[in-house]
């Protein structure tokens, strides 16, 4: 595994994947993750409104289209497993579209038997998965789900790309930073794209604790690659240093 550049508080990817096009989503997928996400956001359900060791507060307009991204995410993977291993896909845990107030969440992305996954969304140009350092110990467990009854060990952390970018739509019609958007206007939004995913790889629980021990920390304020201010400091992986997932997919 390959550290960032680092020039002063610049930090820089050197070890990319590109962005594979070619998978996309249908049109019902789309309608269900979108019913789900503004339910989430402005309907009974709702999620925090900022990192784990952030400041930055999201508007309602981040948190849709974020929890949108995140659940295309996690229906990419279902996608991978339907292509690549039929045995393991009817194994899976169904996607949970479930609505939650905030505080309660379901233990894993996905479970196939006992194997535990967490999915990660960036947007398409993205190369980092990123996890907070305030949500785990040296032993690779989940902080907020000790001393719970919710799984606190994830087998595997898979990241999942995004395409087009849903943030930089969003800004164009200045829904991202509101509070108060139209659903039909948002609908319509949502509807005019072809969102496209590319499963980037995966990482083990052991590939953590090796990230932790090794101190591979984004600090909070850093710069990465010179543009982007990090709200919240963060464990990071490149892409280029990730695992194939669809090897995985078709070995379980």
């Amino acid at each position: 595994m390959n550290k960032l550049r680092q020039d002063g508080n610049n930090y820089f990817i050197k070890n990319s994947k590109i962005f594979q096009n070619g998978k996309s989503f249908k049109d019902e997928t789309i309608n269900r993750v979108f019913e789900f996400a503004y339910a989430m956001t402005f309907g009974n359900g709702e999620h925090r409104d900022h990192r784990s060791g952030g400041n930055i507060r999201r508007k309602k307009g981040q948190i849709f289209i974020n929890t949108f991204q995140g659940k295309l995410s996690e229906l990419a993977v279902y996608n991978t497993f339907s292509q690549l291993n039929k045995v393991a896909y009817n194994k899976l845990s169904k996607p949970d579209f479930d609505v939650y107030g905030l505080g309660e969440w379901d233990d894993s992305d996905i479970t196939l038997d006992s194997i535990k996954f967490s999915i990660k969304s960036t947007k398409f140009y993205g190369n980092l998965l990123l996890l907070e350092t305030k949500d785990w110990n040296n032993k690779g467990e989940y902080l907020p789900n000790i001393n719970t009854d919710k799984n606190f060990i994830y087998d595997y952390f898979v990241l999942v790309r995004i395409k087009p970018d849903g943030e930089c739509m969003m800004k164009c019609l200045e829904f991202l930073y509101s509070d108060d958007i139209n659903r039909e206007k948002l609908y319509s939004l949502i509807k005019s794209a072809t969102w496209e995913y590319d499963v980037v790889g995966y990482i083990t629980n052991e590939d953590l604790k090796f990230l932790i021990q090794n101190e591979f920390i984004l600090p909070k304020a850093s710069q990465l690659n010179g543009k982007e201010k990090m709200d919240a400091e963060n464990y990071y992986i490149q892409s280029g240093d990730m695992k194939n997932f669809q090897q995985l997919v078709t070995n379980l």
